[in-house]
């Protein structure tokens, strides 16, 4: 990793420390970046790109007017320099076209795919605006935020976007998201003697599985890899190959009839459908991986295990020892995806049902906070980048990983210009697939990132669209 060195001079200036987490996502062995796009129902102005900055997305934290330095000890912090806007704002140019109208889909893939491969200059602080001009069938123009993971989470970089968005039908109102309840509201709820009852069975089962779920997520971080498949190819140096994305656009009130339904959660139901569809995707390319040993990736806000759920205002996030404070703050939850048989697949509701179990028992075990552990310790003892090379390897060695992030019910406007949709996805992932998912204004949007040439990000999309139809037939056919 590129850093700069912190001058005689300049040793006495307090400088912001580089979190944790943060370390561990930018060195050399692993580098994310966040790209967010945003699709407008009109043509975008340009005109007034330098005053929104300026006033509204540089105020917002003093991390997008900061460089990283590395002190003489090693140490990375965040040293705030002036800030030249120009050098952060990319307007392309697609070529010409002889017989006009036209749509631009495929020049705006291509340049979506060359984003991804591209570095950020290390000489500035660590973000890009990218203004498409073009239109295509999704959209009259796009505005893309080019954004280094280290600068936060998606949590707090959709909360720095929302500050700096109002809602289309009254500008004065605050923007709604959907209801969300912390595992911590929950259990609050309950007490007396049936709780302490119930509440020591499961201790002694969250003691079982949290041993069972560290020794086995260590193991499969250093030893036991996925089996390849049609969606991993085991390439080395993976997340530098050509990438093609394409997104899937999904009804909310869709997802929650069948959430209803089985009573299970939206989460419940995407993951299920996903691994219904991967398999459908596997069997399809190659009939026998169908049954591969795969396991995916669930990132886990962890902010959601100890505090209220739901956003928070850009200054209450910064504030020290805030609820849910700004960074980035996530784990990993390793999800063995069910095999695919007959049986289950006359009954795709099995996947939903599954990813349920899966998802709950993971998220009750404190395996993320040892695994948190451990890397603290070995950032203390060894340094940062060993316990890089430890999240790169569990990367690695799984067949994909989901990203969620929520996103509000209203839709919202950037300077007067309605966004149409919305959705982001993270490059430099050590894997063939991943998939990133955010709602907003009654839709699920899942974006696909995969790697070019061996995995077809169409045919994809079109197992995911016909998982959940499955899934929603089996849902409503069910007594």
């Amino acid at each position: 990793m590129e850093c700069y060195n912190v001058r005689e001079q300049e040793e006495e200036e307090i400088l912001e420390p580089m979190s944790p987490m943060g370390q561990f996502i930018k060195s050399s062995v692993l580098s994310f970046t966040i790209i967010g796009v945003m699709e407008f129902e009109i043509p975008f102005d340009d005109s007034n790109t330098m005053a929104l900055l300026q006033d509204l997305f540089l105020p917002i934290n003093p991390r997008f007017s900061s460089i990283l330095v590395e002190e003489k000890d090693g140490v990375k912090k965040w040293k705030r320099v002036e800030v030249n806007l120009k050098d952060h704002i990319v307007i392309p140019t697609f070529p010409k076209i002889e017989n006009p109208p036209y749509l631009y889909d495929q020049d705006f893939k291509n340049y979506l795919a060359e984003l991804n491969s591209s570095q950020l200059p290390q000489n500035q602080p660590l973000w890009e605006i990218h203004i498409i001009k073009y239109p295509t069938s999704d959209a009259a123009g796009y505005l893309i935020f080019k954004l280094h993971h280290s600068l936060g989470d998606g949590y707090s970089l959709v909360g720095a976007l929302l500050s700096c968005l109002r809602r289309v039908d009254d500008p004065s109102l605050p923007l709604t998201f959907p209801s969300i309840r912390s595992n911590v509201e929950k259990k609050k709820k309950k007490g007396g003697i049936l709780s302490f009852v119930t509440t020591v069975p499961k201790i002694v089962f969250g003691v079982f599985n949290t041993l069972y779920d560290f020794g086995w997520d260590v193991w499969r971080s250093n030893v036991w890899e996925d089996d390849i498949s049609p969606i991993r190819s085991g390439t080395e140096g993976v997340e530098f190959q050509p990438v093609d994305i394409t997104t899937v656009n999904i009804s909310l009130d869709r997802i929650k009839e069948i959430k209803t339904k089985l009573n299970v959660t939206v989460n419940d139901v995407i993951t299920g459908a996903i691994n219904l569809g991967c398999r459908l995707y596997m069997q399809q390319t190659s009939y026998e991986s169908r049954s591969a040993h795969t396991t995916e990736l669930v990132l886990l806000n962890t902010r959601f295990l100890s505090g209220p759920a739901g956003y928070k205002s850009v200054s209450e996030m910064v504030k020290p020892n805030s609820e849910m404070p700004w960074g980035n703050y996530f784990s990993f939850l390793n999800i063995l995806l069910p095999k695919l048989n007959d049986r289950n697949l006359s009954n795709p509701l099995e996947y939903v049902y599954t990813a349920h179990k899966m998802i709950n028992r993971k998220k009750n075990s404190a395996a993320i906070y040892m695994t948190g552990f451990m890397l603290e310790a070995m950032r203390r003892l060894v340094g940062p980048q060993v316990a890089s090379k430890y999240i790169h390897r569990t990367l690695k060695h799984a067949s994909m990983t989901i990203s969620h992030v929520i996103g509000p019910d209203d839709q919202m406007a950037l300077d007067n210009h309605p966004v149409k949709g919305l959705y982001f996805y993270v490059g430099g992932d050590p894997q063939s697939l991943v998939l990133t998912i955010i709602s907003y204004a009654g839709s699920l949007r899942i974006a696909i990132l995969v790697e070019r040439g061996f995995i077809d990000a169409e045919k994809f999309k079109s197992c995911i669209e016909n998982a959940l139809d499955m899934i929603h037939k089996a849902a409503f056919r069910s007594p």
